[in-house]
C-alpha cells in the first residue's frame, strides 16, 4: 500500500530504503482519502511552528523595535544583519514551510476535485496554505520582485513527495522569483475558486485567498518611481473583492485598541489567523513565544525588546500619547499596544517626574536620557545626576527647560554638548540595561491570557492599505486618499490627510503601513520591495549609522545550510556578498 511521506526531503534526508524505517508521521493513502482532515489539520499545525520564525525574520529586520543588547540567540542575526547559513530559526522557518507544502500537496494527490462541495473546500484549504507558504518563503529567501524577477532565484518548487522517493530521487534547483510568485498565485487563485464554505477565520477561506492575492500583487507592483500598472490593478481588484464581500468589518476605534485581546473567532476584522490556544503551552513556554520577547506580563516573558524611538515618534507625530497611569490619554489608537513600565520611587512610593529625551553619546550613537525634574516657581529644570565614584562625589547638573508645547508636555534644553534636544515631561520608566522599557503588547494578552497570541496573517485594515498603495501607483490619488484616511481616521480622530499626490503618496502611505501593521512581520519587506533603504537611527545596540540598501545582499536570508546538505540535488545558495 502506497505511503505518503509528510516531511519534504528538502528539509530532512532519508538514509535508508527500508519502508519499516519511515517516520511515524505517515498515513496510508486510503486513510487519507477517507479522512483528509487529519492531513489538513497537520498542515495547519505546521503553521504554528512556522509563524514564530516567520514573525522574527520579518519584524526584527525592520525599524519598529529595538533590543536591549546583543544576544546569543539566532534571531539576533535578523536584527544585526549578520547573515549566516547556519541559523536554527531560519531552518525552522524553511522546514515548517516545506512540511506544510508537502502535506497539502499530498492531499491534493488523493482527493479528487468535483466530488462534493466539502471535498472541494478541503482542496481549497490546501491550495491556500501552499500558495501562502510559497509567497512567505520567497519574500524572505528571494529578492524583491522589482529586481529582475526573471533571473533572481526564488524557491525550489516541489509540490509533494515524489513517487520515486527511494529510487534515485533528484529534486530541482531553485526556480526564479517570477516562477515562484506564479506558483503562489496559481495556488491562491485555485483556492479562491474552491473555497465555498466559510469555516471561520482560523481556516482558509475565499476571503483569505483574495486578501493574500491582493498582497502578492502589491509586492509585484513595482516601486512608486517605477510602478507596474498591471499588477497594481490586480491588487486593487482583489482588495475590492474582500472589501465589497461584506464578510469583514473594521473595528471601531475603542474595540480596535483592544485588538490583541480578542480571539480570532471574535474579531470581525481578522481574515485569517494562525490559531493558538493556552493548552499548547506549559510552564514557562510563554516566555519563548513572540510576545515574550516584547514584554513581561504576569511574570511571563523576557521583555527584552521594545518599541523603537522612531516608532514612538511616529505615534506621537499628531499629538502626544500619554501613557502615565493617572493621565492616560491616547491620541493614536495604535499607541494602545505600547505599555511603558513606569516605576514608583522606592522611598516615596510615588512616580518620579523626569524629562526624557534622546541625545548623542558620540559619533552615530544615540541614547536615552531621563533627567530628574525640579520646579522652582514657574521655572522647570531638568537635573542630570552623575553618580558618585571612588574618586569623585555625586554631581548634579541643572538645565533650564524651554517650553515647546506645555499642553503636550514637550520641552527642549541646551545640553552640555551645546546641542538643543527636544523631549517630554513624563514619569520615570524602568530600565533594562540603559533602555526605558516601552513594552509591546500587540502580540500578547489574547483572552487576557498573558503571552497568548494567534498571529494575524491577513486583516481588513491591511487590505485597505494594499488598495491605497496600488491606487496611488496607478495615479488614482483621490481613491487612494479615501482608503488611506479610512485607516488613518479610525486611529486618529480628525487626523485625515488633506491631500495625496505624486509628491507625498509614498511617504504618507508607507508611514501609515508602518503605524498600522507594526509587529505583524511586514515592515522590513515593505521597505525593500518599494526600493527604499532601511535606516535605524535610534537608541539600541544595533549599528545606528548603517544604511541597508534594497540592493544589499543581506536583504534576503541565506538558504539554511541544513536544507542544502540534505537536498537530493543542487540547491543554490544566495550570494554571500
Amino acid at each position: 500500500m502506497k505511503k505518503i511521506l509528510f516531511v519534504l526531503l528538502a528539509a530532512a534526508s532519508i538514509t535508508s530504503c527500508n519502508i519499516d524505517r519511515l517516520p511515524h508521521n505517515l498515513m496510508d493513502s486510503d486513510v487519507i482519502a477517507n479522512n483528509p482532515d487529519a492531513m489538513i489539520n497537520g498542515a495547519y499545525a505546521q503553521l504554528k511552528a512556522w509563524s514564530d520564525p516567520m514573525h522574527r525574520a520579518g519584524e526584527y529586520a525592520g525599524d519598529n523595535m529595538m533590543i536591549r543588547g546583543a544576544s546569543t540567540d539566532a534571531f539576533y542575526e535578523f536584527i544585526s544583519y549578520a547573515r549566516t547559513p547556519n541559523n536554527g530559526r531560519l531552518s525552522s522557518f524553511w522546514d515548517a514551510g516545506y512540511k506544510a507544502i508537502a502535506q497539502t500537496s499530498n492531499v491534493m494527490k488523493i482527493i479528487k476535485e468535483g466530488e462534493s462541495a466539502e471535498k472541494d473546500n478541503q482542496l481549497g484549504e490546501c491550495y491556500y496554505i501552499r500558495g501562502m507558504m510559497y509567497f512567505y518563503l520567497v519574500r524572505a529567501y528571494g529578492r524583491p520582485y522589482y529586481q529582475n524577477p526573471e533571473t533572481n532565484l526564488g524557491l525550489p518548487i516541489v509540490n509533494g513527495t515524489p513517487d520515486d522517493v527511494f529510487d534515485n530521487l533528484h529534486l530541482p534547483d531553485r526556480s526564479t522569483v517570477k516562477e515562484t510568485y506564479a506558483q503562489a498565485i496559481s495556488d491562491l487563485k485555485k483556492a479562491e475558486s474552491l473555497l465555498t464554505i466559510n469555516k471561520g477565520n482560523i481556516y482558509a477561506s475565499k476571503g483569505a485567498a483574495q486578501a493574500m492575492l491582493s498582497r502578492v500583487y502589491l509586492y509585484m507592483s513595482g516601486t512608486y518611481q517605477s510602478p507596474n500598472a498591471e499588477y497594481a490593478r490586480l491588487s486593487v481588484e482583489y482588495a475590492d473583492k474582500v472589501i465589497n464581500s461584506g464578510s469583514y468589518s473594521l473595528l471601531e476605534r475603542e474595540r480596535f485598541m483592544k485588538y490583541n485581546t480578542f480571539t480570532p473567532e471574535n474579531n470581525n476584522e481578522t481574515i485569517f489567523a494562525v490559531k493558538r490556544v493556552a493548552s499548547e503551552f506549559s510552564g514557562d513556554d510563554h516566555y519563548y513565544g513572540i510576545g515574550g520577547m516584547y514584554s513581561n506580563i504576569g511574570g511571563m516573558g523576557w521583555g527584552e525588546m521594545y518599541a523603537s524611538a522612531k516608532y514612538i515618534d511616529l505615534l506621537n507625530e499628531t499629538g502626544r500619547n500619554d501613557w502615565r497611569p493617572d493621565n492616560y490619554r491616547i491620541v493614536d489608537a495604535r499607541a494602545s499596544f505600547i505599555e511603558p513600565t513606569y516605576a514608583k520611587d522606592e522611598k516615596t512610593g510615588k512616580y518620579s517626574e523626569v524629562f526624557r529625551f534622546v541625545k548623542e553619546d558620540g559619533v552615530s550613537t544615540l541614547n536615552y536620557a531621563q533627567f530628574v525634574i525640579e520646579r522652582v516657581g514657574n521655572a522647570i529644570n531638568a537635573v542630570e545626576v552623575i553618580p558618585e565614584t571612588k574618586t569623585e562625589k555625586e554631581k548634579r547638573i541643572s538645565y533650564a527647560l524651554t517650553v515647546i508645547d506645555a499642553g503636550q508636555g514637550t520641552y527642549s534644553l541646551i545640553y552640555k554638548d551645546g546641542k538643543n534636544y527636544k523631549g517630554v515631561l513624563d514619569y520615570y520608566i524602568s530600565l533594562n540595561r540603559v533602555y526605558p522599557q516601552f513594552y509591546i503588547t500587540k502580540c500578547s494578552k489574547e483572552g487576557e491570557n498573558s503571552q497568548l497570541h494567534s498571529p494575524v496573517i491577513s486583516r481588513l485594515g491591511e487590505v485597505y492599505l494594499n488598495r491605497a498603495e496600488a491606487q496611488a501607483k496607478l495615479g488614482n490619488y483621490s481613491a487612494a486618499l479615501a482608503d488611506l484616511n479610512k485607516i488613518r481616521t479610525r486611529s486618529i480622530t480628525n487626523g485625515a490627510y488633506s491631500s495625496l499626490n505624486a509628491s507625498n503618496a509614498s511617504k504618507l502611505i508607507d508611514k501609515e503601513r508602518e503605524l498600522e501593521l507594526a509587529f505583524q512581520a511586514e515592515r522590513s519587506y515593505d521597505v525593500f520591495r518599494n526600493g527604499e533603504a532601511l535606516t535605524r537611527q535610534y537608541p539600541g545596540p544595533h549599528n545606528q549609522s548603517e544604511v541597508i540598501a534594497p540592493t544589499d545582499f543581506r536583504v534576503v536570508y541565506y538558504i539554511p545550510q541544513s536544507a542544502i546538505n540534505s537536498y537530493p540535488g543542487v540547491l543554490t545558495q544566495n550570494p554571500t556578498q
